[in-house]
């Protein structure tokens, strides 16, 4: 199983293809397994690097409290223990925070990112609502299968729940399939989320950058991505009309293509 030390902790990744390395970095309670519509695509171009952020999959999971910034230097230890001077870099929800902060750390390291479903933080972040917030965070006296079926609306579209219900069927078995988050570990992530605001530093980033957003993103709404838009300098915004949370799974093909194109650009 292979894994590097970092920070006092151990972090789990995994490695597919060959040429230019792409690290993925995952959201909230994510991990390797999340990026199962995005590894089989981009090997072919790539050396794609996934791994589980402290506090969840076969990383260590020390009691909190986290921040963003040291899962950004987990990250960049990750990055020292392989070797890597220059990557590509995707980063999704909680995932996109920590490649901000990994952007503003190590900005020669990075030679292009995209952000998705993601926000800086602080007091300018446009925030779900109580309702949804509520929801996402109480997990007490659930199973996993509980878990995952009461977030999906969170995660998808009503559309896509709808219309394409083999999209959410395929991302909710990938989901029952991963190692459950105990509770201390979620709550660790969910405080570091919380702790995070690097919107005033985001004019520091001179890192070619690529925004997604779905419109219909009850967790990390549009707004947020705006944002993000207008403090990076260069920033390319795309939004996903209609789309929810989950833009890797619900909008799989057009986010890789896209992405795709982006780093070829930046080669």
């Amino acid at each position: 199983m292979p894994s590097c030390h970092c920070q006092g902790i151990d972090i789990y990744y995994e490695i597919q293809g060959a040429g230019q390395p792409l690290l993925f970095i995952s959201g909230l309670s994510g991990g390797t397994w999340s990026w199962y519509k995005q590894v089989p695509f981009f090997q072919k171009h790539f050396q794609t690097i996934v791994f589980d952020n402290r506090g969840a999959g076969r990383s260590s999971m020390p009691a909190g409290p986290y921040s963003v910034r040291q899962l950004a230097n987990d990250a960049a230890c990750l990055l020292d223990h392989l070797d890597n001077k220059k990557i590509f870099l995707v980063g999704l929800s909680m995932g996109g925070m920590i490649a901000q902060e990994l952007a503003l750390l190590q900005p020669d390291r990075v030679a292009a990112m995209v952000l998705g479903c993601t926000h800086c933080g602080g007091t300018l972040r446009v925030a779900p609502s109580p309702h949804v917030l509520a929801t996402l965070m109480n997990n007490e006296g659930l199973d996993q299968e509980q878990i995952i079926d009461k977030n999906l609306p969170l995660f998808f579209s009503n559309r896509c729940r709808e219309k394409h219900p083999e999209v959410v069927a395929a991302y909710r078995q990938v989901q029952l399939q991963a190692p459950l988050q105990p509770e201390h570990a979620f709550h660790a992530q969910l405080q570091a989320i919380g702790n995070f605001d690097c919107c005033d530093r985001l004019p520091q980033i001179r890192i070619p950058t690529l925004i997604l957003t779905g419109t219909e993103d009850v967790l990390v709404p549009r707004q947020n991505a705006h944002l993000l838009a207008e403090r990076i300098a260069g920033a390319q915004l795309v939004e996903f009309a209609g789309a929810g949370h989950a833009l890797h799974a619900e909008c799989a093909d057009q986010l890789n293509q896209l992405s795709l194109d982006f780093f070829s650009q930046h080669r």
